[in-house]
């Protein structure tokens, strides 16, 4: 059996993460690089002239023309932060090179910190993975299919009905040797026409080729552009056992494999879009582990503050 590259890549080890990133003078340098890759620019009147000096831990620059101070951290995803940089680098790390997802309890035990820390880190770096991939738009041959996250309450409904489902879209974009490249995880209102074009806009290129199932409501892809392949699925029929959906169902089955064993419980209704963006963030980083790390700290460079109260609203509110 040929070796799967992706599968057996060496990523960044522990030792390696340690030796770049082992230090909080490591951790600032990289940052402000991450921030300013062409050198510091005033927040407010962009003036390049300052000087930059040292308030305890934290590097304070002050720019020559307007006066005004600012810190490395300030108005970025680590704004106010009394971490130190390297415990924040830590977290990102482990949510990065993980192959299934880490909960709130295990990266409090991993990093060292409080279980109210580690939600507000966990949750704001899963937000800097959700905005980075809201503009991820897919094209050529596209499997998408319907599902949900989470389950019946008890005493509730079952199946569609159950009030604790979220449903949501997956959708696998392939290569020429039908072999997946990136994915996308979409928390929709319902499976409607109107949500399926508006989602269509958004995550797909208009020459895209749609492979769905017999749901109605896929036909709506048309409206933009794109081309449905509409394979029907019956009772002689099972979507497991068709070709056209290899991809986007061994994916899906590895998402809620990661999340049914590494979750105990969360709010699908609020938080459903958040858990989605990690899983698909590093999904469709999976072919240069080693880069993930680096790319997620500039990312969260340029993410600007959120609040323990802005990331506790529903996603509607925010």
């Amino acid at each position: 059996m040929k070796t799967n590259r992706i599968q057996f890549q060496k990523g960044m080890s522990l030792n390696q993460f340690l030796k770049d990133y082992g230090t909080e003078q490591q951790c600032t340098d990289y940052l402000e690089k991450s921030r300013w890759p062409q050198g510091f620019q005033c927040p407010k009147c962009t003036s390049n002239e300052h000087f930059s000096y040292r308030r305890g831990r934290v590097k304070v620059f002050q720019c020559h023309k307007c006066r005004s101070q600012t810190t490395l951290t300030e108005g970025t995803i680590f704004h106010s932060t009394k971490l130190p940089l390297t415990t924040w680098f830590q977290a990102m790390y482990f949510l990065g090179q993980n192959k299934n997802n880490i909960s709130i309890l295990e990266l409090m035990r991993l990093i060292g910190v409080s279980y109210p820390t580690s939600w507000r880190m966990k949750h704001k770096l899963m937000q800097v993975m959700y905005e980075r991939e809201s503009t991820t738009k897919l094209s050529g041959r596209v499997e998408v299919d319907d599902a949900y996250l989470g389950g019946e309450h008890p005493g509730g409904k079952a199946g569609r009905g159950s009030e604790n489902k979220v449903p949501f879209i997956a959708a696998v974009q392939t290569n020429s040797k039908h072999n997946p490249l990136y994915a996308v995880f979409s928390k929709v209102k319902a499976f409607s026409n109107d949500e399926i074009e508006e989602w269509a806009t958004r995550s797909l290129v208009s020459s895209a080729t749609v492979v769905s199932d017999g749901l109605w409501c896929f036909q709506a892809v048309t409206k933009t552009g794109c081309t449905q392949q509409r394979e029907v699925v019956g009772k002689g029929r099972k979507s497991t056992d068709m070709e056209c959906f290899t991809w986007v169902n061994t994916i899906l089955g590895n998402l809620e494999t990661a999340i049914s064993g590494t979750y105990h419980a969360f709010d699908f209704e609020k938080y459903a879009h958040r858990y989605l963006g990690e899983y698909q963030y590093r999904f469709n980083r999976r072919f240069d582990l080693a880069s993930v790390l680096p790319r997620l700290v500039t990312t969260a460079a340029q993410t600007g503050k959120r609040t323990e109260r802005w990331l506790r609203l529903a996603e509607d509110q925010c």
